[in-house]
């Protein structure tokens, strides 16, 4: 049954119901649209993307997800990808129910069946020489139709069938033997190394295939002079064209020039000069795919002028060199490559591009892969001065003991000096490499699974992260980080990242950047030195803005008076007062905190409080202006200060009195001492609660026997029992986790409602990609 609806394929004649199992991949996706083109009734299985989805679902196909037994039912035909194995509910219920089970390259062999076929097979290179192939020869006017294995965007789909041409140009898979189902008119021959082993005992296995395939080539044999295992079974044939470096070959190219976006070359045919070709995509291994192209198309009667043409006018398939970001100070780029080969290739013409540091996030494919090719993978990364390494993306097998992304990173150490870090989510890959990018530096994320999303993130906040950077160099100057951990900048030592981090130096910069959020609709959040803080572990969605130096942290006396920035340490005005001779600001030495943190939660200590010595505050207000109050004209209560919750302060002026410098270091050792004798040493956010009247909060806790009690590594300390530590490591939920544990015990053994004085902001979960 299974032949006689292969010849069926074959004839065109007949119209029939095919459902495809595993359309997830372009490869599968391509050959549904070639089924459309040709009349038949299809149905698929799986995902797809939504670019996929919807060009499918408007041509007709209809999708089942997820997979039952019922999808199959009327089927004159199951087509099925190499992923699909025995127990999936489609395929067994097709064979079941007898229907023929086709796999996905032998119903390509059978549709190709009608044409002349230019098969393009190797290692690698397969997608952007076929894609490339497709695109000289339409150009050329021989209206091919082609089948190749990603979205190709010059080309307006992965395939299409002309039934005007007589070539089929498509991409042809080793990877499970599947090559000797194809009877091509011309083969293209790129690469063959020691790959899919878990499939091939070794290379010999895979040169078996490839020499079938090669016995059933009727016409030319199209091959790469650069590999000696392509050489080995291609040279002498009768019709091999040879492609490469020397002018020996049939084809050669000389290099001109290589540039961020293109290669300029010089093209002979043995030694005849045929002109000078600006390929519209860089890398030198891309001059060797182009060349194949070249050669496939001059033998099949193409002029070089429209051969020239075509490789000029060619801008590549997506996740082959894709540029996903090219700003003033960043460069994103993406790349299916996932072979060690293939990687060499790509990061040396990313190092072409001359970054001022190449970083790297590489996905391995298939444990198999990653455990046979580990020390070629640790040969692979010289070009890298940054990598990150993913776990494993398994594509359907299972996992092997031993094996994991650690397994490239041992192996890179071993071999080369680049500074390497395991990531085994995406999630921690973006964060650790957004916290590390620099201005002209180069990411390049590679790998045959979802490893691109990272990419695509990163992308967009660039785009953002570049706006807010001119911004600030325009108006003084700044720093803005993407992903910076706040765990460095909280006195608790715990905090997600946050999303855009802004380090404003002048007040302009400040107001200039808050009315592009705002108008951007971007969440702002203004902290200081987080002394008084706990961020969750998922971060923060939006920026966070640190006006800590510049005009920000500037102090300066007049009078009995002290005008400081919203950035100006505590520490810093208590020490400016005392130097001036002026009293009453001694309870701030001490406090790890600064004037803008202490504003809004009207901070104090040793009876004293902020607004007890503030004249007036200027601040940013929700229009964008800068205004300035009174004392007066500011609600404020103890630990909180409504207005500023919305509405940032960027400085005020407080007022002392005069005092002689004996009295002011009584007060300031005095502090000195209670804060040494009742606080702790550690990391923490300060007093965790309000002080709910009737008892101080730290005493409540001590006589709830709560003291040393912990979650994780969070802990309460024993010496103040209104602190909890983070004993090295501790998260935020840990901290939450005992808030929660000593107000429930308040709550049931003594009837009192606590309040946290600390304030917890951020997000539960991680920003997603």
């Amino acid at each position: 049954m299974t032949h006689a609806v292969l010849s069926l394929l074959k004839e065109g004649r007949t119209k029939m119901r095919v459902h495809l199992i595993g359309v997830a991949g372009s490869g599968m996706s391509g050959l549904a649209s070639l089924l459309l083109e040709l009349g038949h009734s299809v149905s698929g299985s799986d995902r797809v993307s939504t670019v996929e989805t919807t060009r499918l679902q408007k041509a007709g196909l209809t999708f089942h997800c997820p997979q039952h037994d019922r999808e199959v039912d009327g089927a004159d035909m199951v087509i099925y990808s190499s992923a699909v194995k025995p127990g999936n509910p489609a395929y067994e219920a097709a064979y079941k129910q007898g229907i023929p089970l086709v796999r996905r390259a032998e119903a390509l062999a059978a549709i190709m069946a009608r044409k002349a076929g230019v098969v393009v097979a190797g290692t690698h290179g397969k997608t952007t020489t076929s894609s490339m192939t497709a695109h000289v020869l339409r150009v050329g006017g021989m209206r091919p139709s082609h089948y190749v294995g990603a979205e190709i965007p010059i080309l307006g789909a992965n395939a299409h069938w002309d039934e005007e041409g007589e070539l089929f140009v498509a991409e042809g898979d080793e990877s499970d033997g599947t090559l000797v189902n194809f009877q091509p008119r011309h083969a293209i021959i790129l690469n063959i190394e020691a790959e899919h082993l878990d499939f091939y005992e070794d290379l010999d296995a895979i040169k078996v295939v490839f020499r079938q395939l090669l016995e059933k080539t009727s016409g030319f044999s199209v091959y790469c002079a650069e590999d000696p295992v392509a050489t080995e079974l291609c040279q002498g044939r009768k019709n091999g064209v040879s492609y490469g470096w020397s002018r020996t070959c049939d084809f050669s190219a000389e290099i001109i020039e290589l540039r961020p976006t293109q290669t300029e070359y010089e093209v002979y045919e043995g030694e005849t000069k045929l002109g000078t070709v600006v390929l519209g995509i860089p890398g030198k291994h891309n001059v060797l795919n182009s060349l194949a192209a070249l050669a496939m198309a001059s033998r099949a009667g193409v002029p070089f002028d429209r051969i020239k043409q075509a490789l000029e006018s060619f801008r590549g398939a997506r996740r082959r060199f894709e540029s996903k970001y090219a700003g003033t100070n960043y460069q994103i780029i993406d790349d299916y490559g996932h072979h060690p080969t293939e990687i060499k290739a790509t990061l040396a013409t990313a190092k072409a591009l001359k970054p001022k540091r190449l970083i790297c996030l590489f996905q391995p494919h298939r444990y198999s892969r990653t455990q046979l090719l580990k020390k070629e993978f640790g040969q692979a990364f010289g070009d890298v001065d940054i990598l990150c390494v993913t776990d494993v993306y398994a594509a359907s097998e299972k996992p092997l003991p031993g094996v994991s992304g650690e397994t490239i990173i041992e192996e890179v150490k071993a071999q080369s000096p680049v500074d390497c870090y395991s990531t085994p989510k995406l999630l921690q890959a973006r964060d650790l490499i957004a916290s590390k990018l620099q201005p002209g530096d180069l990411l390049i994320t590679l790998g045959a699974g979802n490893v691109h999303e990272v990419g695509g993130c990163l992308a967009k906040d660039l785009k953002v992260a570049e706006q807010i950077i001119e911004i600030l160099n325009r108006e003084g100057s700044g720093v803005v980080k993407l992903y910076e951990p706040l765990s460095s900048h909280t006195t608790i030592r715990i905090g997600g990242p946050a999303q855009f981090w802004i380090q404003p130096s002048t007040i302009a910069g400040f107001v200039e950047v808050v009315r592009f959020l705002r108008a951007g609709s971007i969440p702002i959040r203004v902290i200081g030195r987080g002394s008084n803080l706990l961020v969750r572990d998922g971060g923060i969605r939006g920026a966070v803005i640190h006006p800590s130096k510049g005009e920000f942290d500037e102090v300066k006396v007049e009078g009995n008076r002290i005008i400081a920035g919203a950035g100006a340490r505590l520490k810093k005005i208590a020490s400016a007062a005392k130097a001036a001779g002026i009293g009453g600001f001694e309870w701030m030495e001490g406090i790890p905190g600064n004037l803008g943190g202490s504003l809004r939660m009207n901070a104090g200590a040793m009876g004293s409080q902020t607004f007890d010595q503030v004249v007036s505050v200027r601040f940013l207000d929700g229009g964008g202006e800068i205004r300035e109050k009174t004392k007066d004209e500011i609600i404020h209560h103890y630990r909180s200060v409504p207005e500023l919750d919305q509405h940032y302060a960027v400085s005020a002026v407080l007022e002392g009195r005069p005092a002689d410098a004996a009295e002011i270091d009584a007060k300031m050792e005095a502090s000195h001492t209670k804060r040494r004798e009742s606080q702790p040493i550690g990391a923490s956010a300060g007093c965790i609660f309000k002080n709910p009247g009737p008892i101080p909060a730290g005493k409540l806790v001590d006589e709830l026997g709560l003291k040393k009690t912990g979650r994780g590594a969070a802990f309460v300390s024993e010496e103040h029992g209104n602190f909890i530590l983070n004993d090295g490591g501790a998260s935020a939920r840990d901290v939450l986790d005992l808030i929660n544990d000593i107000k429930q015990s308040a709550l049931t053994e003594r009837g009192i409602i606590l309040e946290t004085e600390v304030q917890i902001i951020g997000e539960e979960e991680p920003l997603g990609l």
